[in-house]
């Protein structure tokens, strides 16, 4: 489970960039890397802030809709058995039920839209986020087109993701896991997520650490036994092991 940042903790990330003979490439390497970086953050800034714009005014817009066509079928129950009338309420009934599964119609297209967007996501989330959204991932339809959930039901499951995503990304989370060492075998650590931009492991003798960070095809992960008492230091200032201070850890942009 989880830890989430709650306890005053104060953690710097810094880039360490050494040598002189090449600092001019390599300042022109770090700034495309961050441009590139800050374009992918601000993406995904995007798409969060647009769906908290939209959801409650799609949610609203389905609940109008369905109390309107469950209406209509009470109408239609009650209709009169005077021929004009009856003829009247009909055609009144399915002009409104044409303009009640209109909108049904775009509040799913809506839906399917931003669950492509989020299947695209998951590559570049961290395992135990994918973990903890697993359940509501395999609610995303497989096809929009052919699924028979209700666009109310795809809507709801869209927010409960969207909010975990945020939550995870505005907190310092510590995570039990296990990594692989250069020979191949698997060491048990703890892991510091901080937010979905960067994390740092190390095992409890404090000998094997490293870092990783979302790339193309997923997270990477790389050792980094010298960030081993930094990483240490950290995961005591979060228990409250220690006194709050700054620790100085390096941060990789892809």
């Amino acid at each position: 489970m989880p830890m989430v940042f709650g306890r005053g903790l104060c953690v710097i990330v810094m880039a360490l960039l050494g040598g002189s003979a090449c600092a001019g490439t390599l300042l022109g390497d770090a700034r495309s890397s961050l441009e590139k970086w800050l374009e992918t953050r601000q993406l995904i800034s995007k798409t969060l802030s647009d769906w908290q714009s939209d959801k409650e005014i799609m949610e609203q817009t389905i609940a109008l809709y369905q109390r309107e066509l469950k209406s209509i079928d009470e109408q239609i129950s009650k209709i009169s058995t005077n021929n004009t009338q009856v003829e009247k309420e009909r055609l009144e009934g399915e002009a409104l039920q044409k303009t009640s599964n209109d909108a049904l119609n775009r509040a799913k297209e809506f839906a399917a839209g931003f669950e492509a967007q989020v299947q695209k996501l998951v590559t570049q989330m961290p395992a135990p986020l994918q973990d903890i959204l697993r359940k509501d991932l395999a609610r995303i339809p497989a096809d929009p087109a052919k699924t028979k959930m209700l666009a109310a039901e795809r809507v709801q499951t869209l927010v409960g993701i969207l909010n975990e995503i945020d939550k995870f990304n505005n907190a310092l989370n510590v995570f039990s896991e296990r990594r692989k060492t250069a020979k191949g075998e698997e060491v048990a650590v703890q892991t510091v997520y901080i937010g979905l931009g960067a994390a740092y492991f190390v095992n409890d003798s404090g000998d094997f650490a490293g870092m990783g960070a979302p790339g193309a095809n997923g997270w990477e992960w790389t050792l980094k036994p010298e960030l081993g008492p930094a990483v240490k230091e950290v995961l005591k200032i979060y228990r409250n092991e220690r006194t709050a201070r700054f620790v100085t850890l390096p941060v990789a942009i892809h």
